[in-house]
Order: C-alpha cells, then sequence, then structure tokens
C-alpha cells in the first residue's frame, strides 16, 4: 500500500466532498440548526431534528475549524447549530431532548443519555473555537447530568421493570472514554483522570471478557457477571472496535503502552470474530452464542461499523507497527471505498444488504449524519500523516 497516496485519498474526500455536502445541504438558514434527512443527492426528505445528530455536526465543524483550518464558513455552520441547540434543545435544566420539529418544538422527550453525550461534546470543542464561555458552561452542565444518571441511563423514561434483570450497556463507558478527552480542557484534572481510569476499567475489565476468547459483550449485570438473554448475548462487533481506538487515544494520554497492546490485540479479534466469511464487511449484531440475534438487520453492512474500523486499524499500525493492522485495513479499505462510497453523488451510503449491496440510497437520516464519515476520515488521514511523517523523518 502506498501510504502517502492514502493520506491524500483521506484528505481529499473529507475536504472536497465530505464537508461541502453537508455545509451546503444540511443548514436550515430558516430556522437554524441542521437537517440529516437527506436522500442520495442531498435533498431534504425529513425536517425533524435528532439532538445527538445536531450536536455531532457542531462537534464535527468546530474540530474542523480548530484541526485543519480556520474558515470561517465552517466556525458559522457550528455555531449555528449551538445557537438552535441552545435555544430550543433541552428543558431548561439541560435536559436534551431526542428529537425537535423543524422550528424547535420538542417532539421526544430527553430519554435518550446520547443526545446529551454529543451535546456535551459539541459545545466543549466550539468553545476552544470561540472561547465563549456560555459555551463552556453548558458543556459542563450537560456533562454533570450525565454523570448523575450513569447508573439510570434513560431516567424517569426507562421501561425496564426495576431489579428483575438489571443490565450496564458497554456504550456509557466507552463514549465516556472519547468524552473524557474531548472536553479534558474543562475538569478538573485529577476528576477526569478518575473517569478515564474508571472508563479503562469498565471497558477493558468488565465488557471484555477473556473466558469468550477476547471478545466484548454489549452488556452485562450491574455486577459484571454475564447474562443469557438477548441483551445479555448481544455482540456488536462494531461498537466493541471503535471503542479500542477511544481505548488508544486514552492510553497514549495516560501513557501506558500495555493498554495500547490489548486494545490492538482485541481489535484484530473482534475484526476476526465479526468478518463475514462469506460476503466480506463485518455483520452489525452477533449473538454470541450462536443464537438468532434479537435485531432483524443483524447480518446488515453499516458505514460506521467499517469506518470505525479503520480508524482503530491505522491507529493500531501507527502505534505498534502491527503488519497484521495493515493488512487488514487494506482488505477493509478496499471493502468499504468499493461499497460505501456513492461513485456519481457526494457523501457516501449508510446501509448495505449481507451482500454489500446499496440497501437504501439516503446520505443522511435519524440515525446518519455529519459524523462518521467526516470523523473517520479525518482520523484516517491524520494518523496516516503522523505514519509518513516519521518514515520521512528515518529516511532524512
Amino acid at each position: 500500500m502506498n501510504l502517502t497516496k492514502l493520506e491524500q485519498q483521506y484528505k481529499n474526500e473529507l475536504i472536497d466532498n465530505i464537508v461541502p455536502f453537508w455545509l451546503n445541504q444540511s443548514q436550515d438558514k430558516e430556522c437554524g440548526g441542521y437537517f440529516t434527512c437527506l436522500d442520495r443527492k442531498g435533498n431534504v426528505f425529513d425536517t425533524d431534528k435528532f439532538m445527538w445528530l445536531q450536536g455531532r455536526q457542531v462537534w464535527m465543524f468546530s474540530t474542523l475549524y480548530n484541526k485543519v483550518e480556520k474558515r470561517s464558513e465552517w466556525l458559522d455552520c457550528a455555531i449555528g447549530g449551538a445557537e438552535f441547540l441552545k435555544k430550543y434543545g433541552h428543558d431548561g435544566n439541560y435536559n436534551w431532548y431526542f428529537s425537535l420539529t423543524r422550528e424547535g418544538k420538542p417532539l421526544i422527550e430527553p430519554y435518550n443519555i446520547f443526545s446529551h453525550m454529543f451535546v456535551a461534546m459539541g459545545f466543549g470543542q466550539l468553545s476552544l473555537a470561540t472561547n465563549n464561555d456560555e459555551y463552556a458552561k453548558i458543556a459542563k452542565k450537560t456533562f454533570d447530568v450525565i454523570l448523575a444518571r450513569m447508573d439510570n441511563p434513560k431516567d424517569r423514561w426507562n421501561k425496564v421493570y426495576p431489579g428483575t434483570r438489571d443490565l450496564k450497556t458497554l456504550s456509557l463507558p466507552m463514549i465516556l472514554c472519547n468524552l473524557s478527552l474531548e472536553i479534558e480542557h474543562l475538569l478538573d484534572g485529577e476528576f477526569i483522570e478518575k473517569i478515564m481510569d474508571h472508563c479503562v476499567h469498565e471497558v477493558m475489565e468488565v465488557f471484555l471478557r477473556p473466558e469468550l476468547g477476547g471478545i466484548l459483550v454489549e452488556n452485562v449485570h450491574k455486577d459484571g457477571s454475564l447474562s443469557d438473554s438477548f441483551d445479555g448475548r448481544q455482540v456488536n462487533p462494531g461498537h466493541a472496535i471503535e471503542a479500542m481506538w477511544f481505548i488508544m487515544d486514552l492510553a497514549v494520554r495516560l501513557n501506558r503502552h500495555d493498554l495500547i497492546e490489548k486494545a490492538v490485540k482485541t481489535t484484530l479479534t473482534m475484526i476476526e470474530y465479526g468478518w463475514d466469511k462469506q460476503y466480506g464487511g463485518i455483520f452489525y449484531f452477533m449473538d454470541r452464542k450462536g443464537c438468532p440475534p434479537l435485531q432483524l438487520e443483524w447480518d446488515q453492512k453499516l458505514w460506521w461499523v467499517h469506518i470505525e474500523t479503520l480508524i482503530s486499524l491505522i491507529k493500531g499500525y501507527q502505534l505498534t507497527g502491527s503488519e497484521e493492522c495493515l493488512s487488514w485495513f487494506e482488505k477493509i479499505h478496499d471493502y468499504t471505498w468499493s461499497r460505501f462510497k456513492d461513485p456519481d453523488y457526494p457523501e457516501w451510503w449508510g446501509y448495505l444488504n449481507r451482500r454489500g449491496e446499496v440497501l437504501l440510497e439516503l446520505k443522511g437520516g435519524k440515525w446518519k449524519g455529519c459524523f462518521h464519515v467526516p470523523r473517520g476520515l479525518y482520523q484516517c488521514w491524520k494518523t496516516l500523516e503522523k505514519i509518513n511523517h516519521t518514515k520521512h523523518e528515518l529516511i532524512h
């Protein structure tokens, strides 16, 4: 693989294709915020606004402004989303609704803690771009709400009957791994390091199961034991692999090489486990006992799963020199670029069937927004840049 060409490929796709698509097609200039339900050509097919996707897009454009180039249109795009969120997105106490109408009227209650997490990420990154104390305050207050809800993430909107089968989910500590790094600049150092240590422990000691061959499960009992139930048997390879690059970033921050090695090994284990040996690509959901999965979409191939896998593999290679990571990166790069990239219109498809054929011709919806594709391209570009820079220095 020519890693210099690859670096350029990821950069060009991000800057020339993906970013202009969202900049031009998603901004609601009339009501504020972003449209995310966009068809193949970028036309709006539904105007509802989902807070977790709004927060993600604020974060993405703030990150581009902070780390790529100080383009005023990128910052304006981020501020436009943030102001809409600030005005309409919460109940007054920073409980963030799941969705609103186009104009900003609440549609679905603040049951989803991930709305809070991505809003906190967005405002945290935007506070760096603007030095705006109000944005920093919103990020911190939202983070307080997240911590208060950790033991009951859905709060009073939880449908589960208490005490019968109390489970905890991988999603929370894995996202907190990433969020803690994103808003570290706003929080007390000792406090945030405790959160980082807690998250690493949960992901790598509780959800990672050596007795199951080193895979991560999606849900466990509150005491950390396995549950033989639909939820307890569930494995989401993409989640587990995504969690590993969060852990790698934390391991670099905490200067823990042992943790990097463990995360790289787990990445490779999860890819082997989740790879569809018949048609290629990584399964969406699996059952650790081989029982029929609960989710009917279990065998679909999703954009985010493959993009997150590319990030974990190229980071694994950069940090350890693992040739196995590079070999898998090449294989998944070829699969991802040949199937998810639309050859005729900007942005990538999100949903393929098991055979790798396009299932839905949308570019954005309720679950797919301006996040995994641009973040993945950015992460791969910047990691390849580091690899190529190091090789250049060695030659000279």
